[in-house]
């Protein structure tokens, strides 16, 4: 079977990194590689050719991983919320998809390209979530996906507020919701 060698221009999945020279089989190479420019042909002929290609790539990867790095640093650790209709069992009535984080994210000032978005199948139960984004090979920042119940994100934080607002005994607190509640709404009249 014939091989024939190129210098990768971008990444190419289980084959190499761009800048490294590999040697791919012919009709692959031609029919794929080349005309789609991820590759150039590496024969013996474009050496010097392939030297400036390195470099150029090479300066061009510097300045991507640092861009990349700056975009990690802000949306590391940053959190999306989302409020869906939610059936028996904790399931969501649909589910929050790639185009949802996207679209989530573009809101937040970032843009974010699909295929950076590493969510190997929509979610479909309430629940956080960690979701990786591959900005660069190097630099994947993960980000916070919190799916709730539709109307209950309000509740859930007041909730979280009554304990510490909340000054009788953990038994007193821990009885039923509406006096929960009831506490939650004095606690806040108060504050006020």
């Amino acid at each position: 079977m014939a091989h024939m060698d190129v210098l990768l221009c971008e990444d190419v999945e289980n084959l190499g990194q761009r800048g490294q020279v590999v040697r791919v089989r012919v009709g692959y190479g031609r029919n794929y590689l080349l005309p789609q420019k991820l590759a150039i042909n590496a024969t013996a002929g474009n050496r010097r050719m392939i030297e400036e290609q390195k470099r150029v790539l090479a300066k061009r990867e510097n300045r991507e991983r640092q861009s990349a790095q700056g975009e990690s640093d802000k949306l590391n650790g940053l959190e999306l919320r989302f409020a869906r209709r939610v059936g028996e069992h904790g399931i969501l009535f649909g589910s929050v998809t790639v185009l949802d984080i996207v679209e989530a994210l573009k809101a937040q000032g970032y843009t974010v390209e699909r295929r950076r978005v590493m969510l190997k199948e929509p979610i479909k139960e309430v629940g956080d979530y960690d979701v990786v984004i591959k900005l660069h090979r190097e630099v994947t920042p993960t980000i916070k996906v919190l799916v709730r119940k539709e109307g209950a994100v309000e509740e859930a934080a007041a909730t979280e507020v009554a304990p510490v607002a909340d000054s009788t005994p953990v038994e007193v607190a821990a009885n039923e919701a509406p006096e929960t509640t009831e506490t939650t709404e004095t606690a806040a009249s108060e504050e006020a």
